[in-house]
């Protein structure tokens, strides 16, 4: 197992590596990190993604045990995906600005107000907001989810705006938006990208698809969390300004070690701020609590079976989408 650089983590005299791998083998467990997740744990992960390759990860997995490294609703899908194994996140309030921007409740009082449309969910959401859904998508394949449905079927999009704004300048269709968001990308500084263009000009601006319109009018490419990777790796380029959760760039020094990766600054009180632009939430999850959760099996991700059902049918239709 390829590990980090540096000191090994310690809790209580407990080689953490080892006792990850100890417990690893025990449980027959599978753990699944996100790209957004501090480097250790992605270097302890047996797979590492986006959101949709996670969510394959998760239907494909034979392992009884499933540790999820991300946050809650990706846990969520995990165990909508997987009734009878254990799903873990190492914190439980590991949660997502933009799931939150969506209340199930107001959602489903706004579909009331849009009655005949095809409902296109974004992953970034609750079970019950993907129980209220006709189909899921993800950054990856959400231009393939749009282009299946019938064009004379109006369509609303949810829960995140620019995504949407995006799709919309993308496919053409027109769609009703939820007005959500994700708190890190809309933190993205504009005029600060721009100054760093004029210091780095040979340097490709990398966006994802959550930034705000001014933000992506500056990228060289857009995409998801792996479009940015394996742009980074396949591009003539030698340096990138990376406008998404910095976690990404962990992977895209791995995958492509001769090249710089510079952080997009976000908007902060002071103006530039590094830090504005790393998720609170998946930050939440340690290398400690990885241990733990392993440990205890605890948090567990638990889901009342007729939610589950309801959810899980958009979720298999975005997989029927490839």
């Amino acid at each position: 197992m390829l590990r980090m650089a540096g000191g090994v983590s310690t809790a209580g005299g407990l080689d953490l590596f080892e006792e990850i791998d100890r417990l690893r083998e025990e449980l027959g467990a599978v753990i699944l990190a996100h790209y957004y997740q501090e480097p250790e744990i992605q270097d302890i992960a047996d797979f590492v993604g986006d959101s949709l390759q996670l969510a394959r990860q998760a239907q494909r997995t034979d392992a009884g045990v499933i540790v999820f490294c991300g946050v809650h609703f990706m846990a969520e899908t995990a165990k909508i995906l997987n009734p009878d194994r254990t799903v873990v996140l190492p914190d439980l309030e590991a949660g997502c600005s933009l799931a939150d921007s969506c209340p199930a409740d107001d959602f489903a009082a706004f579909l009331d107000r849009h009655l005949g449309h095809v409902v296109v969910s974004y992953v970034n959401t609750s079970a019950a907001v993907k129980a209220l859904s006709d189909v899921i998508c993800t950054s990856s394949n959400a231009e393939r989810v749009i282009a299946s449905i019938p064009e004379d079927s109006p369509i609303v999009f949810a829960p995140d705006r620019h995504l949407g704004r995006y799709l919309m300048e993308k496919t053409g269709r027109e769609m009703v938006l939820w007005p959500g968001s994700c708190m890190v990308h809309v933190r993205f500084s504009e005029k600060k990208i721009r100054q760093l263009k004029i210091r780095h000009p040979d340097a490709e601006v990398l966006a994802h698809p959550e930034c705000e319109a001014a933000v992506l009018e500056l990228a060289d490419h857009i995409g998801s969390t792996s479009s940015l990777l394996r742009r980074a790796v396949e591009s003539p380029a030698r340096r990138f300004i990376v406008a998404t959760e910095p976690g990404i760039i962990h992977q895209m020094k791995k995958a492509a070690p001769g090249k710089e990766f510079i952080r997009a600054p976000g908007r902060g009180p002071e103006g530039s701020c590094e830090a504005c632009s790393e998720c609170p939430h998946m930050r939440r999850n340690t290398l400690e609590k990885l241990y733990r959760c392993m440990r205890d099996l605890e948090p567990e991700i638990t889901l009342d079976e007729d939610l589950r059902l309801r959810a899980l049918r958009p979720i298999e239709r975005m997989l029927e989408l490839g």
